[in-house]
């Protein structure tokens, strides 16, 4: 290789994918840094290992683009892989994205990643390099290494690598959710509480609910008690909120793209009231079909994404559909948060199908006498069921 674009997050990985590329295959580093919303805070400090390392990363800043492109998909969707809102899922492959759009720009012949051979990063980035660059050599050393986490440092400290990881695995934090030492966890791992960012166990969270309203237009939050505020803000601002009030924690056993099971920490407050809100509302306003195939939709949606597969040509697709009923998907809901509960205590949608004067037992606006002949017509393939047996069993 004599040119190698490296996807540059400041993390162990990817610090040492630098120093590898230098050593093991003696090529131009151009090293990559692709801003999802991880924060002011982790690219400064990724831009100070940059420096002691002698490498000046080349800054994509794809907030905006995550924001409005990707997560608004996955609110409308219902984000959820067996409990996980897929956020460093998407994340992954518009950095892979990025960085291989510019790493044909720049020339080069090669395109590195810091991912693991026992996790699914790999595949996701491998996907995405091989749509968008295809004629380049992807390099993935801590796997093709097969390097354990201990190796890896022990190479940091040969190698004179800043390290300043605490938590055994990482994190991952992007405006939708934070990834705690992913695939680091043991079956029986306490979890301390300085592990969250925003997350406060309930035990320690007020004794008093905090209540607040959100607005959705076209299935998507646009207002947080009554101010209108750009969807990143809004997130932002649930967390805060959301885990100050023991929101946000997920704890689960997540079936990886290798069909082996981990245990994943994620927190994620904004992602569960927003979620937890959107549903709720899709449950008024949309009907009894729409809901039943759109679920089957979200499962396909979040395990194509999970699974690497967002510049799929059917995840456009489902999108379509998708996008075709969030229409009718707003309103605004009162929302009381206590001590890791989300309890919705008013709705307020002009698109509801509610309509208690003609549903409700203590309404006459609805003749009840109309059901006899139909449920006769309903009965009739139970009564045709109950012929079928006797028979049978006269037959003995």
């Amino acid at each position: 290789m004599k040119k190698i674009a490296v996807a540059y997050s400041g993390g162990l990985d990817s610090t040492l994918c630098i120093v590898l590329a230098r050593e093991k295959y003696g090529a131009e580093v151009v090293p990559i840094t692709v801003d999802v919303g991880q924060g002011e805070g982790e690219i400064a400090e990724s831009f100070a290992k940059a420096d002691v390392l002698g490498i000046t990363p080349l800054l994509i800043d794809a907030r905006a683009e995550f924001a409005e492109e990707w997560l608004t998909r996955a609110i409308r969707a219902n984000s959820d892989y067996e409990g996980y809102p897929v956020s460093t899922s998407m994340t992954r492959q518009l950095i892979a994205a990025k960085v291989a759009e510019k790493a044909l720009e720049l020339g080069c012949d090669a395109v590195m990643e810091g991912s693991t051979g026992r996790g699914n990063d790999q595949y996701r980035m491998h996907n995405v390099f091989k749509l968008f660059a295809p004629q380049l050599t992807v390099l993935v050393p801590v796997r093709d290494f097969d390097l354990t986490r201990t190796e890896e440092m022990a190479l940091c400290e040969h190698y004179g690598v800043p390290v300043t990881e605490i938590i055994a695995g990482g994190d991952d934090k992007t405006l939708w959710c934070r990834s705690i030492a992913s695939g680091g966890i043991g079956l029986d791992t306490t979890l301390p509480d300085d592990i969250w960012m925003w997350y406060v166990p309930p035990h320690k969270a007020p004794n008093s609910p905090t209540t607040i309203t959100l607005t959705f237009e076209n299935g998507l939050p646009v207002a947080l008690d009554g101010t209108s505020m750009p969807l990143p803000d809004l997130i932002a601002a649930l967390n805060e909120i959301g885990g100050a009030n023991g929101i946000g924690k997920i704890d689960i056993f997540e079936d990886g793209i290798m069909d082996l099971k981990s245990r994943e920490i994620y927190e994620a407050p904004g992602a569960k009231i927003i979620l937890a809100v959107h549903r709720d509302i899709e449950s008024a306003v949309l009907t009894k079909q729409e809901l039943q195939f759109k679920k089957l939709v979200e499962q396909t949606w979040a395990s194509m994404v999970y699974h690497g597969e967002w510049f799929h040509p059917l995840r456009s697709a489902l999108d379509a559909f998708i996008a075709e009923t969030q229409h009718v998907v707003r309103g605004t809901w009162t929302v009381s948060l206590y001590k890791g509960t989300i309890e919705i205590v008013k709705r307020d949608t002009p698109a509801s199908l509610f309509r208690p004067e003609i549903r409700s037992i203590a309404s006459s606006g609805f003749n009840q006498q109309l059901c006899g002949p139909a449920a006769l017509i309903r009965g009739l393939p139970f009564e045709v069921l109950a012929l079928r047996q006797q028979t049978l069993a006269a037959e003995g």
